[in-house]
C-alpha cells in the first residue's frame, strides 16, 4: 500500500485531521457515551476519510497531495457519517423502513468502503468481500448446496449499511474501540524508541551465545510482536537490525531472513494484542478477552521453543558462535537506561489478567507510556513526537478499520445465507467425519483463503469457513477458532504468497522463494501446533487439569524438540537420515491425544536420542 508524501498546506490539513481523529477516538472510548452503530459509523467514516487523503488511487495518482477526486471521496466519507448520525433515530422508530435518500446513502457508503478497501489491502480481499456480497443476491441461481432463497437489493443494502450486522457490525465495533486504542498505544510506545530497547535487550540476553544474533531476532520479534500486530511491520522493525547481525556471524542470508520472517509471524500470535484478530475472536465468541489471551500463552511458548532450538541446532551444525562481548550492550545498562519502558506492557497484561476490559487496559497503557517516558531524557516525548504519534495512530488504525469494514460484507452474507454451515457440512462429508481429515481440509482452506490477507481478515474468513466444520465434529469452539486463526496467520509465510518472507528477503538481499521455503521448514511448529491443541485442548486451558496439562505440555515440548532435530538434521553432530526419520516419527507420536501413543513417542524419541549420543561419543573417542 503506497502512501503519499505531502507537501504544502495539504500536509498541515492531513496532520490536523489525523490528530483530531485520534483525539475523537480517545474521547468516545474513554469519556463519551454513544450508541454502538453510531460509534462504528463515526469510526468507519473518519477512517475512510484518512485513507482517501493518504493513499493514492493508483500508480497514476498524485504522489504528493490528494487529487480532486480524492477530496470528493473524502467529503462523501464524512457526509455518509453525518447522514447516519442524523437519520439513525428515525430508522429505529420506523423499524428500518428506508426512503429514497436512505438508499442513496447506502449505495454511496458501500461504494466508498469498496474503493477504500481496494486502495488499502488491494484486490484479493476486496474481491472476496464483494463476491460474498453478490452471492447474497444471486443465491437462487447458484448450483446445488450453494443455492439459497436470495435477498432483494433493498434488504441487502439495509443490512449492510444501517444495522450492526454488516459494515457497521462486530468487526467495526472491535476496530473502533479495542483495536484502535491498542494501535494508538503502539504508536506512543514506538515514539519512545521501544523497538531499539527490545533489540538491545535481546542482544544483551542472547547475543553472546552460539548463534546469538538469531536468538536475539527471536526474542526481539516476540517482544515487538506484543505491540505491533503485523508480521510484516515486525520484520521491517526488527529485521533491519537482526538480519545483518545474523549474516555477520555466518548465517546464510536466506536462513537469516527466514528466521526473522518466522519469528515475526510468531509475534502476531503473542499476547496481548495478537494482530488485532484476538479482539474480534473475543467478541465473535462472546468470551472475555483475558480467556483468549490466557489460551494463547502456551501455543506462543511452544512456537518460540521450537524456533529457538531450530536456530540453536543450526548454530551447532554450522559452527556459529555469538558476538564478542565488546560488541554487545550490557544488560544492566540497558535496563537502567530504558527498562522503565517495560512498565506499560506489564500494566496492560496485569489489567487484562485481572479481568478489566481491553479498552481500559489500552487506555491505562497509553497513559502509562506517557508517564514513564518522562523518567529518562532519551525516552521523553516532545510535543512534536506526541502529535506525530497521534497522527500515526490514525493512519495505522485506518488500515485495520477499512479491513474490518469490508469484511462486514462477509459476516453479513454468511449470517443471511448460511454459507459457512454449508461449507462446513461439505468438509465433513469429504472427510468422512474423522477429526484428522476434517482438520486437514480445514487447514488447506484456511491457508489458501488467508494468503496475502491481513490478520483480522484472515481470522474472519477462516473462522467462517473452517471453524464450523471442526465444531460440528466435537472440537471445542475456542480450539476450532484458534485452529483457523493460526493457519490463517501462517499463510503469510507459506509459499507462494509469503509476504512476510518476501519482506525479510528484501532486507537480506536474497531470493524470496528460498527464504519462503526455508521459513516453511523453520515454521513447522506453527503448522503442527493447531493439531496439538485440537487433539489436546488442555493446552488452551479448556477443561484444565494441572496434572493433565503438565503431562501434555511435557510431551509437546519433547515432540517439538524432536521435530527441530529432524528438520535441522543436527544434534551433537550431523544426524543420520534414518535418525531424522525416527526423530520426526517421535515428534508426530508425541503430539497425539492418546496417552498410550504419546508413551510410544517418548520411547522412540529417547531411544534414538540416546543412540545418537552414544554414536557421537564413540566417534570422538575413535
Amino acid at each position: 500500500m503506497a502512501k503519499r508524501n505531502f507537501a504544502g498546506k495539504p500536509a498541515l490539513f492531513v496532520t490536523v485531521f489525523c490528530v483530531a481523529v485520534s483525539l475523537i477516538h480517545v474521547y468516545y472510548n474513554s469519556f463519551g457515551l454513544i450508541e454502538v452503530v453510531q460509534k462504528n459509523m463515526i469510526h468507519i467514516s473518519l477512517m475512510m476519510g484518512v485513507i482517501f487523503l493518504t493513499v493514492p488511487a493508483g500508480k497514476r495518482s498524485p504522489g504528493t497531495n490528494p487529487s480532486k477526486l480524492d477530496w470528493v471521496f473524502f467529503a462523501l466519507s464524512l457526509a455518509v457519517g453525518i447522514y447516519l448520525l442524523v437519520s439513525h433515530q428515525r430508522w429505529v422508530e420506523t423499524f428500518l423502513r428506508p426512503n429514497q435518500m436512505d438508499l442513496v446513502y447506502a449505495a454511496v457508503f458501500m461504494l466508498l468502503i469498496i474503493e477504500a478497501a481496494r486502495r488499502t489491502v488491494g484486490v484479493p480481499l476486496t474481491t472476496i468481500a464483494v463476491t460474498f456480497l453478490v452471492y447474497t443476491y444471486v443465491g437462487p441461481w447458484m448450483p446445488g448446496a450453494l443455492a439459497h432463497m436470495g435477498f432483494g437489493v433493498e434488504r441487502i443494502m439495509i443490512r449492510m449499511t444501517m444495522t450492526s450486522e454488516g459494515i457497521l457490525g462486530v468487526a467495526a465495533m472491535v476496530s473502533a474501540s479495542y483495536i484502535f486504542m491498542f494501535i494508538l498505544f503502539a504508536s506512543f510506545f514506538k515514539a519512545t524508541k521501544a523497538s531499539e530497547f527490545f533489540n538491545d535487550l535481546a542482544s544483551a540476553l542472547t547475543g553472546g551465545t552460539r548463534g546469538g544474533p538469531a536468538k536475539a531476532s527471536i526474542f526481539a520479534s516476540a517482544l515487538t510482536g506484543t505491540i505491533s500486530g503485523s508480521s510484516q511491520a515486525n520484520v521491517a522493525t526488527t529485521g533491519s537490525f537482526t538480519i545483518p547481525l545474523m549474516i555477520s556471524v555466518g548465517y546464510k542470508p536466506y536462513f537469516a531472513a527466514a528466521v526473522e520472517a518466522i519469528a515475526s509471524t510468531g509475534g502476531v500470535l503473542m499476547p496481548p494484542i495478537m494482530g488485532a484478530a484476538a479482539f474480534i475472536m473475543s467478541s465473535y465468541l462472546g468470551v472475555p478477552y483475558n480467556t483468549i489471551m490466557i489460551a494463547a500463552i502456551t501455543p506462543a511458548i511452544l512456537y518460540y521453543w521450537t524456533l529457538f532450538h531450530m536456530v540453536d541446532l543450526g548454530a551447532v551444525r554450522w559452527n556459529l558462535s555469538g558476538l564478542p562481548k565488546d560488541q554487545l550492550p550490557r544488560f544492566a545498562e540497558v535496563m537502567k537506561s530504558r527498562g522503565h519502558l517495560l512498565a506499560p506492557l506489564v500494566a496492560i497484561i496485569g489489567f487484562l489478567l485481572m479481568g478489566f476490559s481491553p479498552l481500559l487496559a489500552a487506555f491505562i497503557g497509553i497513559v502509562s507510556v506517557l508517564a514513564v517516558s518522562f523518567l529518562r531524557a532519551e525516552t521523553r516525548l516532545s510535543w512534536g513526537e506526541f502529535f506525530r504519534a497521534l497522527e500515526e495512530g490514525a493512519k495505522n488504525g485506518a488500515t485495520i478499520a477499512i479491513i474490518c469494514g469490508i469484511i462486514g460484507f462477509i459476516i453479513a452474507s454468511v449470517g443471511m445465507t448460511g454459507i459457512g454451515q454449508t461449507i462446513g457440512n461439505n468438509i465433513i462429508k469429504w472427510s468422512g467425519g474423522t477429526l484428522a481429515f476434517t482438520a486437514f481440509f480445514c487447514m488447506i482452506a484456511a491457508i489458501i483463503l488467508g494468503m496475502g490477507l491481513p490478520g483480522p481478515a484472515c481470522y474472519i474468513i477462516t473462522a467462517t469457513v473452517a471453524a464450523p466444520a471442526l465444531v460440528r465434529i466435537g472440537v471445542p469452539q475456542l480450539a476450532a477458532h484458534f485452529f483457523a486463526f493460526y493457519f490463517g496467520t501462517m499463510s503469510s509465510v507459506v509459499p507462494p504468497v509469503a509476504l512476510t518472507s518476501y519482506t525479510a528477503g528484501a532486507i537480506a538481499q536474497t531470493g524470496p522463494n528460498r527464504v519462503a521455503f526455508t521459513g516453511l521448514f523453520l515454521g513447522s511448529a506453527g503448522l503442527l501446533l493447531p493439531y496439538m491443541y485440537i487433539n489436546n485442548p488442555v493446552l488452551l486451558g479448556i477443561d484444565f487439569h494441572v496434572l493433565r496439562y503438565i503431562t501434555v505440555l511435557g510431551a509437546s515440548l519433547a515432540g517439538l524438540y524432536s521435530l527441530a532435530i529432524a528438520v535441522i538434521g543436527n544434534l551433537k553432530a550431523k544426524v543420520a537420515i534414518w535418525e531424522r526419520v525416527f526423530f520426526a516419527l517421535g515428534a508426530f507420536l508425541l503430539i497425539t491425544a492418546d496417552m498410550n501413543i504419546r508413551s510410544v513417542g517418548i520411547c522412540v524419541f529417547a531411544a534414538v536420542y540416546v543412540q545418537h549420543l552414544y554414536r557421537h561419543r564413540r566417534s570422538r573417542q575413535g
